[in-house]
């Protein structure tokens, strides 16, 4: 596999660099970029991270004009996707989102107006989604349906419409659009690609983040994108993620969201140490002994 990059120089010192993977998607690369561009308040620097680009992506990048982007020849995936644009970053802040989404007015403005409220540097901030459809994520706004693709979005009714539906800050963070500091996602080795293609890893860096010191995982309620959930992942042979979590870090990733992270609640503030209570030393032994079963030799003879 094969990795080029080609950074643009920008007139403006940029507020966040926002890094964005794409695997032959340019129908939602452009809607989003155009959202962007649109919606932001703030002037920012575009990263992306072309995979493969047999759709013609690579071509429509270096037509901007304004977006710096690196390239594998194949799928690289998302945790080389990120770490690789991560390297071409202006910004003091680092913005993660998926090239299926299209965001909000002024979804910059409510983000950066946490990120000046933070007293230290180790803060994990996301914003909310809105979706079509319920998969039972507390931190989503469901079942609002504007289109599954660009070509049918409604984005006159969603525009009048995304502000109104009701929505607290949450616990947990995680998500994407999320931003954190660029020295962060540096310090703690990025994205691990072990988990390439990618699943879990996600859960991978956020408990990574925690072993740095990161407590404050927060939503935003009012930064809002709409996600169209493409399902890009579909195309590829998916890596068994909640084996490699639980062998990597001894306890399952359900375990740390609700013991740790208590993803989803209202905003709790600043997170303390889990309680080790009998449920939570009871579901410890239990991840335990998950980890032995998977990690024990077959025996083939």
């Amino acid at each position: 596999m094969e990795f080029t990059h080609t950074k643009v120089s920008l007139p403006y010192s940029p507020v966040f660099s926002i890094l964005i993977p794409s695997w032959n998607n340019l129908d939602y690369l452009r809607c989003l970029v155009n959202s962007l561009r649109k919606n932001s308040r703030y002037q920012h620097q575009i990263v992306v991270h072309v995979n493969e680009g047999k759709d013609g992506t690579e071509e429509w990048v270096k037509a901007q004009g304004d977006i710096s982007y690196t390239k594998s020849s194949q799928n690289s995936g998302v945790c080389y996707g990120f770490n690789a644009a991560s390297h071409l970053a202006m910004a003091d802040y680092l913005v993660f989102i998926d090239d299926d989404m299209y965001v909000c007015p002024d979804w910059d403005f409510y983000l950066l107006e946490e990120i000046k409220q933070q007293k230290n540097d180790k803060w994990c901030i996301s914003g909310t989604m809105i979706e079509g459809f319920d998969n039972g994520n507390a931190c989503v706004i469901t079942n609002k349906n504007y289109g599954k693709h660009p070509s049918e979005f409604d984005e006159a009714a969603f525009l009048s419409e995304y502000a109104s539906f009701p929505k607290d800050d949450w616990n947990g963070s995680q998500w994407y659009p999320m931003v954190l500091p660029t020295f962060v996602y540096r310090a703690v080795g990025g994205l691990s690609i072990e988990f390439f293609p990618g699943m879990y890893s996600d859960p991978d860096f956020m408990i990574k983040l925690w072993h740095y010191g990161v407590r404050y995982y927060k939503g935003i309620g009012k930064s809002r994108v709409y996600h169209f959930a493409s399902r890009s992942t579909a195309r590829v042979k998916r890596n068994d993620g909640r084996t490699q979590f639980i062998l990597k870090w001894g306890l399952s990733s359900n375990t740390f969201f609700k013991n740790y992270l208590k993803i989803g609640a209202k905003f709790l503030g600043v997170l303390p140490e889990p309680e080790e209570n009998t449920t939570l030393r009871l579901k410890k032994q239990i991840d335990r002994w998950k980890v032995k079963l998977k990690s024990r030799p077959v025996d083939i003879s």
